[in-house]
Parts: structure tokens; sequence; C-alpha cells
């Protein structure tokens, strides 16, 4: 009995110790939140909100990174249904080749994308001689966005079609069903959850980026590399109403995500 009750004591030290590692992760988590919140007063940011650069830098991000999503999802959606029900052996590779750019740097990333679109490649010389920028535009922030955010959803996605039961989809099918009605009315909706956080984490990380959109568009400004303009230019001040715009989008997906995975488990 006393080995029992030693045994036990022993767990309950080990477990109080790693209790306490992780607190003390929670804590270097949420201080620099605090402080952000703190440091950066409502009337510091109510004054500089309003500038013409971050307004300006506000809607850039906004529009391409909805371009991305969109994008992501057009072309993720039938790719991630094809991974998650493919039984082809060379389909883990397509995955591995989705999942890449992921794990590279984000300067890796852009760099990787500038050697096809960039002014001295030949799609980047037959673009500018059709009047179209692939770089420092638009097009080449999205660009960015788009090589980098993505593959989120795709896995997401993927995931999420995984865990869609396929007996439900043969029932569907051998009730007459089309393999399109099926998709439409038994898959995506059993999915869809996995998808909306997938469409959630996917725009998040495009509204984010900057090492890639560094590479392909300095110009124009998006949040990210107008923030560390500010931060270079101006100082730790003037940083504060952009570190809190792109903040109040993370809470925003979180939230979504929160939503999601409450609705999920009901």
């Amino acid at each position: 009995m006393g080995s029992v009750h030693s045994h036990a004591r022993t767990i309950g030290g080990a477990s109080s110790r790693a209790l306490s590692l992780g607190g003390l992760l929670v804590c270097f988590y949420a201080v620099p939140l605090l402080s952000l919140l703190y440091l950066g007063g409502p009337e510091t940011i109510l004054s500089r909100i309003g500038a013409p650069a971050i307004r300006s830098a506000t809607v850039t991000s906004l529009v391409t990174a909805t371009i991305s999503t969109m994008l992501g999802v057009a072309g993720g959606l039938p790719l991630a249904y094809w991974l998650a029900r493919a039984d082809a052996p060379w389909s883990r590779i397509v995955l591995g080749v989705v999942t890449l750019p992921l794990v590279l740097p984000p300067t890796v990333g852009g760099f990787v994308v500038l050697t096809v679109v960039g002014p001295n490649t030949l799609l980047g010389t037959l673009a500018a001689d059709a009047g179209v920028a692939l770089t420092n535009s638009l097009i080449g922030v999205v660009l960015a966005q788009t090589f980098v955010a993505t593959p989120l959803f795709v896995v997401t996605a993927t995931t999420a079609f995984e865990r869609v039961d396929r007996r439900l989809e043969l029932a569907s099918r051998s009730l007459g069903k089309t393999h399109r009605e099926t998709i439409q009315y038994v898959t995506l909706p059993l999915a869809w959850p996995g998808l909306v956080a997938g469409i959630a984490l996917t725009f998040a990380r495009a509204i984010g980026e900057f090492g890639a959109t560094m590479m392909l568009a300095y110009t124009p400004t998006t949040l990210p590399v107008e923030m560390y303009h500010s931060y270079q230019t101006f100082g730790l001040d003037d940083t504060f109403p952009l570190a809190l715009l792109l903040l109040s989008v993370s809470a925003l997906v979180l939230g979504v995500l929160t939503v999601v995975s409450r609705r999920t488990v009901a």
C-alpha cells in the first residue's frame, strides 16, 4: 500500500512540474498580447488608424487575402477530395508537393515563385509585354499569398473529406444519386465544418503573410509590410495600430474556429 501511495505522489509531483512548465508557456503567449493592448491605448490607435497609408494597406490586405483564399478554395476543393479518395500510391507524392510550401521559410517561398514569374523569366517577360505586372503589383501579392497560404486549405480539406464515411457516399449512389449529387448533398455538408476551418486558416495566413510578399511585391503595401515599414521608420509606437488590426483578424479567425469546432462536436 505504501508503494502505491509513493507512486501516486511521484506521478502527482511530475504532473505539477509539467503543469508549471505549461503555465509558463501560456504566460509567454499571453503577456505580450496583453502588453500590446495596454501600450496601444485607444487614443493612440484612433489617431493613427485613419492614416491614408494604413487605410490603403488594410484595403490591399483584405482584397488580396480574399482573392487568394477564393483561388485556394476553387482549386483546392477538388484536389482535396481527390487526395482523400485516391488509392494511387503517388497521391502521397502530390500531397507532399502541396504541403512543401508550408514548411519552406516564407522568403524562400517568395524566391521560388520569383524564379517563375520574376521580371527576367519567360512568363514574367510575356506578361510584361502584355502590360501585366506579375511583381510589385496586386497580382504579385496574390501570387505570394496563394503559394504560402492555400496549402493550408488543401491539407485541412483533405482531412475533412477523409473523415466522411465512404459508406454514406456508397449508400447515396445505391439510391440513384449521381456522383455530383452525392458530393453536393452528402459529402460537402458532412465535411463543411472542416472546410470552414480551412478557409479561415487560409485567410488568416494570407492576410498575415510577410516574407514571400516582400520578395514578390513590396508595393502595393500590405498590412504586414506597412507594419515593418512603420517600425523601421517611426519606431514601436507607430506600429501599434497595425499590430492591433492583425491581432483583431487573428481573434476573429479564432472565434470562427471555436464556433465551428463546437458545432462539429455537437
